[in-house]
């Protein structure tokens, strides 16, 4: 097989027409023409470089009507009545629609490209869906997430009865308050792509579209959501777990903890030892750049070129050579550092020293090589547990970011590959950081649908030597992989976790019946991700070593992915046992109990993913822990869990890998001592006979 950069040139899809990897990579060049034709013989739709869409135009999983619920837990642990507005279905019924064309039609009818008769206060079409019949003011135009907003809208004819009330169509939201557009849209605004994606399984639901692996995103959802209850903390207002907790833990705590921790000194003196330049290059070009992707191997010789001739004593070059053998000396030692005895120096901080030297000079310029700079000293941050000073990284970067990108024509064309990466990385640690702490948005989500996905680095020859070899290979499996779960992620957190603004949800409860198309269709993401998984990085989902740290992370974090797409089935049970015995409600439960437990069995795995996960990782640890504590005490959950004596070992040896942890960060000390307390207040319970 052919190889360009490291990367295969083909990877060939299955016959479910799942796109492959070099795909995806390929689909960054500018808006190229689908050479498929839909199923009815309409043209291909021209695909934006931006968008994920299945080739063929086919979406879906063939099982029946799917459909997206977004939902959200209220404080006092009754999660809330679903968005009926965002609950419709896709269909192929045509639609009897007038002849005579209206002068002005409805936003629903302007859309579909359908004729509208221009009734008021609803037009036909309109009337039929039950949906929200608005007529645009004349001069107003539509941005792109207004249009986005609005080809979902148009789609949707019905409720999915069989999951919901039985009750007829209800209104959409309008554009001043659209609720969130399902899994099924496009994240690119053409006009003509939503046309490819009605599907031949006739009026079955087509919201199952497949993700295609590494990234058949259809939604523009995929950016973290600013008002969510996705974070660990939240489990604090469920009913067992307050029980168990007796602290009460405001959800601004963490952030106001690492605002008082002490402050990182880099005033004192380091030495620097250049004598294993050689070893960490390596190091970090096999285990430290495969998280991020950030660094060009084939650019390598020449940055260290420029920066030695300055002496590393000035510029980007230098500045990124430093971050670099910062990462690689932490790469090296491949400890956690989370082992390292109290008070010694983490590896690379001489290195990160003196790179931090640099950066107020950098911190003022708004070129690609600075935005590289500040990634980079982020990701070293976030090895040293400092999820704030990475924070205060990210916000410089996506400011260069969106300066960057908003002039595009100035990036300089051999730069173009690395300014996306940043990107893609600035974006990736943001929405990590957002998915724990309340911090404010940087804005960087803006150019989301814009972007294309990474591809190959160029190789310039003017850079190296004749028969020079770069110090690593510029390999993007797990890169990719990663920012597709990410966005899963986030998309969860959308569909599920995400409330209004001002903190008010609709009032009232609901069945978990109404949460199992939602639930069910991310579920179907998360495996479409995992079925389109090249070899390299596809880790065996049984209980099976993995064959290396990138497939061990991936494998956790498809499980961190499971387990809160289910988590909310394991929230009605514990607020109404009597919820056990609905359909479908078992068989949820224990999908995400299975999930929890494949991430705590072997708690030492997550120490391969230490150095770009170790506090996100911390705070995972506590979420799935305090959830199998609660689900122990449940008689309906714990039947579905491994016998008790097996979950007493799993969970004291998870409470102590995160006291092992507590020293590292004042967010991870009051982790610690959360587990810590419920674990004894939960044995005090079952030895008094509560369960």
């Amino acid at each position: 097989m052919a190889m360009t950069a490291g990367v295969p040139e083909r990877y060939v899809a299955d016959e479910s027409g799942s796109r492959s990897l070099d795909e995806m990579m390929a689909e960054g060049s500018d808006a190229q023409t689908v050479s498929d034709e839909h199923h009815d013989g309409r043209p291909a739709a021209k695909r934006a470089r931006s968008s994920y869409d299945k080739n063929g135009g086919q979406a879906g999983s063939g099982n029946g009507e799917r459909s997206i619920t977004p939902t959200a837990a209220r404080a006092d642990g009754i999660m809330d009545r679903p968005d009926f507005n965002a609950l419709k279905r896709y269909s192929q019924d045509t639609l009897d629609y007038p002849r005579r064309r209206a002068t002005i039609a409805c936003e629903i009818c302007r859309s579909r490209k359908s004729r509208c008769d221009g009734a008021k206060p609803k037009c036909r079409l309109c009337s039929e869906l039950g949906a929200d019949c608005v007529y645009r003011e004349p001069g107003i135009k539509l941005d792109a997430g207004d249009k986005l907003i609005l080809e979902q809208l148009a789609r949707i004819e019905g409720l999915l009865h069989s999951t919901l009330t039985g009750a007829s169509p209800v209104a959409s939201s309008g554009p001043s308050g659209p609720g969130p557009i399902s899994p099924a849209t496009s994240n690119t605004a053409s006009d003509d792509f939503h046309s490819k994606r009605l599907s031949n399984n006739g009026g079955a639901v087509n919201a199952g579209a497949s993700l295609n692996g590494l990234g058949t995103w259809q939604a523009n959802i995929s950016t973290i959501p600013k008002n969510h209850t996705t974070p660990a903390l939240h489990l604090l207002q469920w009913p067992i777990v307050k029980t168990l907790v007796t602290r009460q833990c405001d959800p601004q705590v963490l952030v106001q903890m690492e605002m008082s921790r002490e402050p990182l000194n880099l005033s004192q003196p380091y030495q620097l030892d250049f004598s294993n330049i050689s070893t960490y290059t390596t190091a970090f070009f096999e285990r430290a750049n495969v998280w991020y992707a950030v660094v060009n191997p084939h650019a390598w010789t020449q940055y260290y070129r420029n920066a030695a001739a300055q002496s590393f004593r000035t510029g980007a070059e230098s500045c990124i050579v430093l971050l670099v053998l910062a990462l690689g000396e932490a790469a090296y030692s491949g400890v956690s550092i989370s082992r390292l005895p109290l008070g010694q120096t983490p590896p690379g901080m001489s290195f990160f020293a003196a790179a931090w030297n640099l950066l107020p000079s950098l911190m003022i310029q708004n070129s690609v090589l600075s935005a590289q700079c500040h990634i980079l000293a982020a990701a070293y941050l976030m090895y040293i547990v400092r999820p704030l000073e990475a924070w205060n990284m990210l916000c410089n970067t996506s400011m260069k970011q969106q300066l960057l990108l908003s002039s595009a024509h100035t990036i300089p064309p051999h730069l173009k590959e690395l300014n996306d990466r940043i990107y893609w990385n600035t974006l990736m640690m943001e929405s990590d950081l957002l998915a724990e702490l309340d911090l404010p948005h940087s804005g960087i989500a803006q150019f989301e649908e814009s972007m294309r996905l990474p591809r190959s680095f160029p190789i310039d020859g003017s850079t190296s030597s004749p028969g020079e070899e770069p110090p690593g290979s510029d390999d993007l499996w797990y890169f990719l992989a990663e920012i597709a779960l990410r966005r899963l992620l986030n998309r969860v957190s959308h569909l599920i976790y995400s409330v209004e603004q001002n903190g008010k949800r609709a009032a009232g409860s609901f069945t978990v019946a109404s949460l199992e198309p939602v639930a069910a269709e991310l579920d179907f993401q998360l495996s479409q991700w995992y079925e389109g998984l090249p070899a390299p990085v596809k880790f065996p989902r049984e209980r099976l070593q993995a064959r290396d740290q990138i497939q061990t992370v991936l494998r956790l974090r498809y499980f961190a992915c499971r387990t809160i797409i289910f988590r909310p089935y394991i929230q009605a049970v514990l607020c109404d046992e009597s919820v056990a015995s609905e359909p479908g409600v078992q068989d949820a439960c224990r999908k995400c109990l299975e999930a929890c437990i494949r991430q705590l069995e072997y708690i030492s795995a997550h120490h391969e993913g230490h150095l770009p996960y170790l506090w996100q990782g911390a705070l995972s640890i506590m979420s799935q822990t305090l959830l199998l504590m609660a689900a122990t005490l449940s008689p309906p959950l714990a039947a579905l869990l491994p016998p008790a004596h097996q979950m007493d070992v799993i969970i004291a040896e998870t409470v102590s890998e995160v006291e092992r942890m507590a020293h590292l960060a004042p967010s991870l000390g009051l982790c610690a001592e959360i587990v810590r307390e419920a674990e004894g207040r939960r044995q005090a319970l079952r030895g008094r006979g509560v369960r």
